[in-house]
This record gives C-alpha cells, structure tokens and sequence, in this order.
C-alpha cells in the first residue's frame, strides 16, 4: 500500500492570522514551517510554541517549525499561504521568485487592494512571482484568528481558477473545527474580503459615535450592496456575495470585537485621531489603506460606493464623524436593490 506523504506547508507572516493558518495546517495533519521577520517571535513560536505578541495566551501545536530564513522556509512546500500586510506583498514577494517552489501554490490570506495599482491581492502574487494564476489560491471568510486558535468551528473558502489548487488547499487545512468550501469566483472572495473591512470601519465608527444596531444593520445590508455591485462590475459571480465569503465574513468582521478594522472604527467614531487609533490597534487593519484603492476601483469602473465614499472622507478627507450619517442618509430616493 502507498502512503501518501503529509502535505508540505509554508506560512509566510507570523501575525495573528498567519499564525492562526499555521495551527489550522498543523492541525490538519500538515508538515508546517512558518516565517516571520521578527526573530523575537519565530523564538517563542519555536522554543514555547506561543506568539505572545499577535496571539497572547494561546498555546500553538508543537508540530509548528519557525524560521527566519525564507529560503529555508520554502523548500519543498506544496502550499505557500501568504499572511503578510496587503500593502507589502509585492515587496517581500519579489526577492522570493527565484526560489519559489516550481509546482507550489500560492495562498493568499490577504484581504486587501494595492494602493498604487488597484490589483486584487492574487494578481499582486501572479506579478511579484511570475507564476500562472492556476497556481494562486484565496482563502476567504468569516475567520476571526483569536476563535479559530481556540479551535472554535467556522467555515471558509477556497477560490482558485484552478479546481486541483483549490481542492489541495482545501485538503490541507480541512480539520474538525475548520471546514473549507471550493469556489472558482477568485474576483468575488477577494472583493469580499477586501471591502467587508471599509464596511467594518463605516459600522464601528457609527458604533463609536453612539448608533445603535438599527444604523449598524443598515450600513452592514447597504455595505453588501455596495460589495456585491463592485463585483457584479468586474465579472464576479452574484451567489458569492450571498455566501461564506461574502455575507458571512461581513457580519463577522462588522459585528466583533475581535475585528480590527471594527474596533479601530470604534476609536475614531469615538473622536481618536486616526495616527492614534492605529497606535493602539494590534495587528493591521487592512481597510484603513485599501479603502482609498477600493474607492478607486469603483471609479474607474463606475460603480457607486457611497459608504466607502464616506468612509475615506472621515479618514483622510476631513469629514467629521458625526455628519457620516447624515451623508448616507441624505441620499437621493430610490428603490432598493443592487
């Protein structure tokens, strides 16, 4: 009887969500080795098997190798899931081209869109290692890394033009607590989770301004309109937005604590400058950039996003909170829909 070896498995980012992934691999029966720049924490990931700084009071699987040497790290990976802040992708992904494994493929954990190009984080992949998009994967959904580390059951899914590098992503981090669904709309999950996080911020910063869950409820529903019309614009596929990735990561990251891109929305509807509320938020929010690339997006394909509109207004455009509401809602009349 042939055995079939354990996947191979890389994780480039050791913050939360990275190293989130790394136990979800690990804990699906994996050979894991994770990267990170900081060797203060691939130290304790390796000799305490903890990432205080990202994931405080969380033990992690024993089975998890840290390094800080990407080449190291990469050698004979069969996936390479990429956790790294949206914005500097392209900057660690490059100097990796050349010792990228020849038939791995690239997950991206990302959920974001680069500022000086408008690209969709598996589009930055594809250029920065000059690999064919059937080898590029997206994992999206409602996937808090302080529940999933807690080994709390949720759902993702796996996007890829490519059924086999979807279904290899899918096997290797499929698990009792973690339950990954294949899907073939890449432009749909990615645009998913790179605006749920401007919606987050639009409904934390309701939230801190003292709105209740009536005003947080309509933002979250005219959100995914917002979302869904985006991707509807750029080839996606509707059902998407109905789904995992799209109305289930929104409710997730727009209602937790636990969301970065919420909490940091709170501080500022609350009255904190923004320079501050990065300050005192762990980890990146990734919608406090994206969302200007997301509002450019739109534009350039004539697609109106007023909440995201707002949302870049407050943040860099002077806008003060308490007339974010009132933008919205003056709105001119229409029916409701798409």
């Amino acid at each position: 009887m042939t055995v079939e070896r354990p996947i191979r498995a890389t994780v480039l980012g050791t913050g939360s969500w990275g190293t989130t992934f790394a136990a979800v691999l690990a804990d699906a029966g994996c050979e894991v080795t994770l990267w990170g720049r900081r060797a203060e924490v691939v130290d304790q990931i390796s000799t305490e098997h903890r990432n205080d700084a990202y994931l405080p009071g969380h033990d992690l699987p024993v089975e998890i190798a840290a390094t800080t040497d990407a080449r190291a790290a990469l050698a004979g990976a069969d996936v390479v899931a990429i956790a790294v802040p949206a914005q500097d992708a392209r900057s660690v992904l490059e100097p990796l081209r050349d010792v990228f494994p020849a038939h791995a493929v690239a997950v991206s954990l990302m959920k974001g869109i680069e500022l000086s190009t408008d690209r969709r984080m598996s589009e930055v992949i594809v250029e920065a290692l000059a690999i064919p998009e059937s080898r590029v994967a997206v994992v999206s959904g409602p996937n808090l890394a302080h529940e999933i580390v807690e080994r709390q059951p949720t759902a993702t899914v796996v996007a890829s033009v490519n059924d086999e590098s979807a279904h290899l992503v899918a096997r290797a981090s499929s698990s009792s607590y973690f339950r990954p669904y294949t899907n073939a709309d890449v432009v749909g999950v990615e645009l998913c989770g790179a605006v749920k996080n401007v919606i987050a911020l639009a409904v934390g910063i309701a939230q801190g301004t003292g709105y209740g869950q009536n005003t947080a409820a309509t933002v979250i529903t005219r959100g995914l309109v917002e979302i869904t019309r985006l991707g509807l614009a750029l080839g996606a596929k509707a059902e998407t937005f109905a789904g995992l990735a799209g109305m289930g990561d929104l409710v997730a990251t727009c209602s937790s604590p636990l969301s970065r891109n919420h909490s940091l929305g709170v501080r500022i509807g609350q009255g904190m400058a923004l320079d501050e509320a990065l300050q005192l938020t762990r980890g990146t929010a990734e919608g406090v950039k994206s969302c200007r690339s997301v509002l450019e997006l739109a534009r350039s394909t004539g697609v109106e996003m007023p909440i995201t509109q707002a949302v870049v207004a407050v943040l860099y455009g002077g806008l003060p909170v308490h007339e974010m509401a009132q933008l919205l809602l003056n709105r001119p009349h229409r029916a409701e829909g798409i």
